[in-house]
């Protein structure tokens, strides 16, 4: 396997990781990143970039990072907020009026931002048309009851947190969040990173599919445990509600669903682009100021939620959009703040170590936040690091 990029002095075992991942672990076509202190020290590409095809993984290959793309969106409403345009402790119905039908006046926006809403699914699923109208998302969350008094406890909202954020987001400023994020972030600041995909890019966007791991090793903590098994394998469950808000899921390669802006799912990047996002909201880059004020990055990354998770089943972080540090997705260490996609992406910051990380994939698998492949590549920065 051909390695394509660059690595700077010292990060020579995220290549190796790298490597690893093709030989070992069942990669088809992946790309990674790493900035540190606003430098890209990390640019790596290998594969083929359709999983089902022969042409090679060029640099500025993209992929779509599912959930992801949650910690993209959740910039959107820290940035309104420290702007001043946005309180995270009103009521959402206080901005979105219709919201708090069947008894949701008491969620806050904060709620939206670290899964204590209590609406992490639909009574009613979506197809997958209906999902990619804008309106009817947020209309059909409007309409939903809480399935536990909001704010009291947490759970995974996997879909329905895309819906809320982006209505919030297009009552306060008049654009949907794939706007505002062209219009205020990746467009200034010239990231391959997209929510909503415009057709001039369109050729950029790699083919992606399932893809079968190693049979997992060392015994039964190798395997999930049966709650969590059971949980996805009942229809009457959170865990099979939740991701089934949307019934059938869209096919994640229709230029359809690639061009619509789902701000909980289908967000577009290179793994260049996730990674110098997550750089420009803790640090100066090149060309660039820091998004983030170092009170909005405390925000970011303050635990809001812990413990058992009712959607996902084992205990999860979150600050506000963002997955913390955890056993259930291992970042650099406990400042870390950023988002994994189900099936293996994933894009994170840690502002002590001033590192910015960004993976993407054309081979998604059965893992919902910690990857082994992204895993690796998260060791192998803590080995280059010293930590």
């Amino acid at each position: 396997m051909d390695v394509n990029g660059t690595v700077a002095k010292g990060f020579e075992p995220v290549r190796e990781a790298f490597l690893r991942n093709f030989e070992t672990l069942g990669e088809r076509g992946a790309s990674v990143a790493v900035h540190r202190d606003g430098q890209q020290v990390v640019d790596l590409w290998a594969g083929t970039k359709d999983i089902d095809g022969t042409t090679p993984w060029e640099h500025g290959t993209a992929q779509v990072v599912r959930s992801a793309t949650k910690g993209i969106a959740a910039a959107v409403l820290l940035l309104l907020h420290q702007r001043g345009r946005l309180d995270l402790d009103a009521p959402v119905g206080h901005y979105w009026p219709e919201f708090k039908a069947r008894g949701k006046e008491r969620v806050l926006v904060r709620h939206v931002l670290n899964h204590r809403a209590g609406l992490p699914v639909l009574d009613h699923p979506l197809t997958p048309e209906q999902a990619l109208d804008p309106l009817r998302g947020p209309e059909a969350v409007a309409a939903q009851a809480p399935v536990w008094e909001p704010g009291t406890d947490h759970g995974y909202h996997a879909l329905t947190y895309g819906w809320m954020l982006d209505e919030l987001v297009r009552r306060v400023t008049g654009q949907g969040a794939g706007e505002w994020l062209a219009a205020q972030i990746t467009g200034p600041l010239g990231l391959d990173l997209w929510l909503g995909l415009p057709e001039s890019e369109a050729h950029r966007v790699g083919r992606a599919g399932r893809v079968e791991g190693p049979e997992p090793t060392g015994g039964l903590r190798a395997r999930p445990k049966r709650s969590v098994t059971e949980a996805y394998e009942d229809p009457a469950s959170l865990t099979r509600r939740a991701f089934a808000a949307i019934t059938p899921f869209p096919e994640q390669n229709d230029p359809a669903y690639r061009a619509a802006a789902l701000p909980a799912t289908n967000a577009i990047a290179t793994a260049d682009g996730l990674a110098r996002f997550y750089a420009t909201l803790i640090g100066d880059t090149a060309g660039a100021a820091r998004l983030f004020t170092p009170e909005t990055v405390e925000l970011a990354r303050a635990e809001e939620s812990a413990g058992p998770d009712r959607v996902l089943v084992v205990g999860t972080r979150f600050g506000l959009g963002y997955m913390l540090h955890g056993s259930a997705s291992p970042f650099l260490g406990p400042g870390s703040f950023g988002h994994p996609g189900r099936g293996g992406a994933l894009g994170f910051a840690d502002p002590e170590s001033k590192i910015a990380f960004g993976y993407v994939t054309n081979g998604f698998r059965k893992t919902v936040t910690a990857d082994p492949r992204a895993q690796a590549l998260v060791r192998a920065v803590r080995q280059a690091l010293g930590l």
